[in-house]
């Protein structure tokens, strides 16, 4: 029987604040195994993230791509930079704000993305090889779950910590 199972059977003391805990640590594992394999076809785990949100989205504003990335409007430009140097996005003025600029994937773009999607497949058979389908699909709705409770919970704070200080709540924190 492997150490995971046995650590699986012994019950914490604490089962919440262990769930939290294995979360972060899945997730940084996560990361870190989605770069080494993006890593092995030229791109970041950034960069892959970024193409996939314009292939879902293209048009939007580079404050709108850091937003959904979650990632500091500075942090972004030098990703896009880095990506438009490439040759796989372009910017675009907005037809509007001339501060602005809209992204869109170039046909390379989305040559590369269609050249990663196997990538991609296997990433996630990888990481869920031991579960079923029905045992995917019920982490997924206990996942979105968490995050909606995250939203909520910082949404009161965020209420809260305005009423506390006047504020109009224009300045509100990114989550997940």
């Amino acid at each position: 029987m492997s150490v995971l199972i046995i650590s699986l059977m012994k019950r914490p003391t604490n089962p919440k604040r262990e769930v939290l805990f294995e979360l972060a640590d899945v997730a940084r594992s996560m990361r870190t195994y989605i770069d080494h394999r993006a890593g092995e076809h030229g791109m970041t785990r950034a960069q892959w993230g970024a193409l996939v949100r314009l292939e879902r989205q293209e048009g939007m504003t580079q404050a709108e791509l850091a937003d959904s990335l979650e990632i500091q409007p500075i942090t972004l430009v030098r990703l896009i930079d880095r990506l438009c140097l490439a040759g796989l996005v372009e910017r675009r003025p907005h037809p509007r704000d001339r501060r602005a600029n809209r992204l869109y994937l170039t046909d390379k773009g989305h040559a590369t993305l269609a050249r990663l999607m196997p990538l991609g497949r296997e990433i996630s058979g990888d990481i869920l090889a031991t579960m079923s389908d029905a045992d995917v699909l019920d982490l997924l709705r206990k996942l979105l779950l968490i995050k909606r409770n995250i939203r909520t919970a910082a949404g009161k704070r965020e209420v809260a910590a305005n009423a506390g200080n006047g504020s109009n709540g224009r300045h509100r924190q990114g989550y997940a």
